[in-house]
């Protein structure tokens, strides 16, 4: 949504930003607005309030629930349910409609004036008849008491066709070459016809006689307008029963009292364009006259500008919604443009959350940036000699100053101050020595026993923001010498322990926010050099935001630091196990070894004829001459430890062969 404050009255753009394919499905859509700021701040007052390419006509009926609008391409026409804000049904059309008027205080019954000169009336279940008026038409109008319709066209006449008796009746014949326009008074039932000479025609429908005729051309045409083109007349409307307003080919507004012949005012666009529709707003005494580039409310006494609305496409039609203030437009955009100035009046019922929307915007005023251009003071404009273009269109006038372009402000300032440039390379040259000092040998610092890698952390933070002149009064070195934090550096039951599980899973989240204060105080560092020396782009600088990039990097690590962490514990606990087995088994290989001991000490106590005796008498053990020399060898804990790894690995790489990838689900959670 689009504030604009033009003369103190603001106007509201609902139709501002983007818009999403119709194609998109519902889950892409949600995506999109969920990564794209514009498409989540935007306001869609009515869902798909737009055509394909470029819309016509819209109207809004009667009884003020509905809205029809047509448009191309393909020729269609839309409506709109308002207590649902959304659209009711779409229906094709064969030729691309010129006008359109709904016949009932719903949309039940519609008349649609087509370009190839046919007539569809359409009722609730579709199209209901169609029929050929002889020449191109241009406007229509209805007359209710005789249930007569009036097509005006490419031809001197006025044709009539009777939806009572369903057949065409004897036309109005006048003298004009062509009529662009008519409208049917709803006190008198008087109908008044525009034609390209620049005449109004006004009939009686109930004598069928022409009972006036005004010129309007020579009226429209003053001193200050050059004559290139007789004007014809382009619009058309009633104000009550003595006033009505006329809109010319050449740009102007031409408001009569019916008992005259001399127009009270005349109003011009000055812009040599024809007017497209003309609309009262009589509480207010306003007029309100479109042509192709901008809608303009003024005052209809005096003439004197109230706002102006200029949309960025060309407007095709313009739709007041009564006893509202807000404006819909046909334009040549897919978008449909729809306006809400509060001056104007209230918000409709159907969309009432417009008053307190506005009324919070205005208690909670958003300041506007301007990157292009510098804000300059009175004093600053004489120092750089440029008082003299106040007033003129190079300077904006705002608060207590002015906005200028600030490739015009930097030209100014090179030649009001040539010295500019040599002070900026001292300043840089300065900067330059700076960061050489610091690549010296520095002095070595004293640090505690307890704690020493984070003292020497604290102290190159400390003078880093010395170094970048940021004041902040919990610096490290307070931290060092404050009498509380003296146990952390002094006892050893506070060391922290860079081997433990806990330190490991937090270090990844130690390091980020270690980052992030690094970036602070380079920020810091930048912002002094740039209040000190003037910004030599012509455009502000803005620093990326890589918050999200440095929350992933810190979460894989901390992922890895989880894996680590459970790998060591399994091998841990395979250690223990295989520690476990070898101890048992020593203990009953130690109990043997003290019987064979005890065997072998009474053994050498006998002389050499007894052992010789006792060896010829021992009776066979069943263990052959080779068995003596046997060896045994157990693997020891390492390789078995290596073995239940790589056992483990195949393991997971057959898992892996087998299970069903889930990479390509998304990470998001599903909204609906």
């Amino acid at each position: 949504m689009q504030v604009s404050n033009t003369n103190n009255v603001k106007v509201y753009n609902l139709s501002s930003g983007k818009s999403l394919p119709a194609w998109l499905s519902d889950r892409k859509k949600r995506a999109l607005q969920n990564a794209d700021s514009d498409l989540k701040n935007r306001i869609e007052l009515i869902q798909d309030f737009e055509m394909p390419i470029v819309s016509n006509c819209v109207r809004v009926s009667e009884d003020g629930q509905h809205i029809l609008a047509a448009g191309i391409y393909k020729p269609r026409v839309r409506c709109y349910d308002l207590s649902q804000l959304s659209m009711k049904f779409e229906r094709g059309l064969d030729a691309e409609v010129v006008k359109l008027r709904i016949l009932s205080e719903d949309y039940s019954k519609v008349v649609f004036m087509q370009c190839d000169r046919y007539v569809e009336f359409h009722t609730r279940f579709g199209v209901h008849h169609r029929l050929r008026i002889p020449r191109v038409g241009r406007d229509l109008a209805y007359h209710d008491p005789s249930c007569d319709l009036f097509f005006v066209g490419t031809s001197p006449e006025i044709y009539r066709f009777n939806l009572e008796q369903g057949r065409f009746l004897k036309p109005f014949t006048t003298k004009a070459i062509a009529m662009n326009c008519c409208d049917m008074n709803p006190a008198h039932h008087l109908l008044a016809a525009g034609t390209a000479e620049g005449k109004v025609i006004c009939w009686d429908p109930r004598t069928r006689d022409q009972v006036g005729e005004l010129d309007c051309a020579l009226s429209s045409v003053n001193g200050q307008t050059e004559i290139l083109r007789v004007p014809s007349v382009t619009a058309f409307k009633f104000k009550d029963a003595l006033h009505f307003a006329v809109g010319t080919s050449t740009g102007q507004i031409l408001l009569y009292d019916i008992r005259s012949d001399k127009p009270i005012l005349v109003k011009d666009h000055r812009n040599q364009l024809p007017i497209k529709s003309i609309h009262y707003k009589a509480d207010m005494d306003l007029v309100l006259s479109a042509d192709k580039k901008g809608l303009k409310m003024w005052n209809e006494k005096t003439g004197k500008p109230f706002v102006t609305i200029e949309p960025d496409a060309d407007i095709n039609d313009v739709c007041v919604v009564p006893n509202s203030g807000l404006v819909l437009m046909a334009n040549e955009a897919p978008k449909m443009s729809i306006y809400f100035t509060p001056s104007l009046g209230p918000a409709p019922k159907w969309c009432s959350f417009l008053d307190n929307l506005t009324e919070e915007l205005e208690e909670n005023p958003q300041s506007e940036v301007y990157d292009d251009y510098k804000f300059v003071t009175k004093s600053e404009l004489d120092g750089l000699g440029l008082g003299h273009l106040i007033g003129s269109s190079l300077l904006r006038a705002y608060m207590h100053g002015y906005f200028m372009d600030i490739r015009l402000y930097h030209k100014a300032k090179s030649i009001a101050d040539p010295f500019a440039y040599d002070n900026y390379k001292k300043n840089l040259i300065q900067k330059k020595i700076e960061e050489a000092r610091s690549n010296r040998v520095k002095k070595l610092k004293k640090l505690p026993k307890v704690n020493a890698a984070l003292a020497l952390k604290l102290q190159d933070e400390g003078e880093a923001k010395k170094t970048a002149k940021v004041k902040d009064k919990k610096t490290a070195d307070g931290i060092l010498q404050d009498s509380r934090f003296s146990a952390l550096f002094e006892n050893p039951d506070f060391q922290v322990d860079e081997e433990s599980e806990e330190y490991r899973l937090a270090k990844p989240l130690i390091s980020k926010q270690q980052k992030r204060r690094d970036k602070e105080i380079t920020a810091s560092a930048q912002t002094r050099d740039e209040d000190e020396v003037e910004e030599m782009e012509g455009r502000a600088s803005s620093d990326e935001d890589s918050s999200s990039d440095d929350d992933k990097e810190w979460l894989e690590e901390m992922r890895e630091q989880r894996k680590k962490i459970k790998q060591e514990r399994r091998v841990k606990e395979l250690r223990r196990q295989m520690d476990e087995m070898t101890k048992m088994y020593e203990v009953d290989q130690g109990e043997e070894k003290k019987d064979d001991h005890k065997k072998t000490n009474k053994l050498a106590r006998k002389s050499f004829g007894e052992r010789i005796s006792l060896s010829v008498g021992r009776p066979a053990t069943g263990k052959s001459a080779a068995a003596v020399n046997e060896s045994t060898f157990h693997l020891g804990a390492d390789e078995k430890v290596q073995r239940q790894i790589e056992k483990d690995r195949l393991h997971h790489q057959e898992r892996k062969k087998l299970r069903r990838s889930a990479g390509s689900l998304s990470k998001k959670k599903y909204r609906p």
